[in-house]
């Protein structure tokens, strides 16, 4: 536990987008310390000059460097999340691993054992769970106002094209990238199995319709399964979207009501209709993640900086837990395997 009045210092693994993202809460929260950024591109490719703090072209060297650290944060591409998760434990530091925490159950396995072993803790980022339509109907379903959940229907529709996967990037490769689930679509997927619970009897339809010159795997899916608490639900998702984002949303038909979360990244309610219940007013949903031509998941990253200060200092437990994490790895790849 770190005492009350020291700052949290932190280091960040990969600076695209997120890593950036993560860096940016890190240095406006009071509580915390940027003490270093790490990426295997020259720093002036990086546009990070703005940082005038230590730069370091592998995690490796950083880790040498004897530079003192108390949480390493992994915003490097997918296929490396569980090496270098495994790399900061082994040196005993704690970790935020951004989504997916590694691209194989086995591998997510390595990391919680290390975790475990090291008495560190991990952090899954699932910034989605903060939106004020996820905290809502969480609340929904966990006291029961739904009733039994008899069907859940979850569409993810984007557009990802050239804009988004350039020859010189890590982004649709299966080694690095892993697949649409998880790259683009685990946020949701996390949020299905939150609300619900494991899924079972898994039928899937998979498709690569404009992507084939893009990618190494799919661009669209058909998924079905039965929530192992009861209840049927499918995902249908696909990136072939032209030119824009569609929309990421939740339909959900219950015993006492239905309910429908959407917009482009599930950050709207479009319909409430639940017995004797009234819609409260939400607050509004954080916009989504700026990649560019793209926007991606909701802007929540400064609640996972905090609430990994709040753990270190004994206020708070861990939003998403490394067990989370590793599910939604698994139930991804026991959607690919289908």
């Amino acid at each position: 536990m770190v005492a009350k009045d020291e700052k949290i210092k932190f280091a960040v693994v990969g600076c695209g987008h997120i890593g950036k993202r993560h860096s940016e809460m890190i240095r406006r929260n009071e509580e915390a310390e940027l003490v270093a950024l790490i990426d295997v591109k020259p720093k002036e490719q990086l546009n990070i000059d703005n940082y005038d703090i230590p730069f370091f072209n592998s995690l490796e060297a950083f880790l040498a460097s004897g530079i003192n650290v108390d949480v390493i944060n992994i915003a490097s591409p997918n296929g490396f999340h569980a090496e270098h998760a495994l790399a900061g434990l082994g040196a005993r530091k704690h970790v935020v691993i951004e989504k997916p925490i590694a691209l194989t159950k086995n591998d997510a396995e390595k990391v919680i054992f290390k975790a475990l072993h090291v008495h560190k803790h991990v952090f899954a980022v699932m910034q989605n769970r903060y939106s004020p339509p996820s905290v809502w109907i969480k609340e929904m379903v966990d006291s029961g106002r739904l009733g039994d959940i008899y069907m859940v229907q979850l569409n993810c529709y984007w557009n990802r094209d050239e804009r988004y996967y350039k020859p010189d990037s890590w982004h649709g490769t299966k080694d690095a990238d892993g697949g649409t689930l998880f790259t683009q679509f685990s946020h949701f997927i996390d949020i299905l199995y939150w609300l619900f619970g494991d899924i079972e009897n898994i039928k899937a339809k998979l498709a690569c319709h404009n992507h084939s010159h893009l990618t190494e795997f799919e661009d669209s899916g058909f998924v079905s399964f039965d929530f192992v608490n009861g209840g049927m639900g499918c995902l249908n998702f696909s990136t072939s979207v032209w030119n824009q984002n569609l929309e990421s949303s939740m339909t959900i038909i219950a015993e006492n009501g239905s309910v429908k979360i959407g917009g482009q990244y599930m950050n709207e309610v479009e319909y409430c209709h639940v017995k004797d219940y009234t819609m409260p007013e939400l607050e509004p949903t954080n916009p989504g993640n700026d990649y560019g031509a793209y926007k991606g998941s909701a802007q929540n990253h400064h609640y996972i900086i905090e609430n990994v200060i709040d753990v270190l200092k004994g206020r708070a437990a861990i939003t998403t837990n490394a067990l989370e994490g590793l599910k939604v790895v698994e139930i991804i790849q026991r959607i690919y395997e289908k």
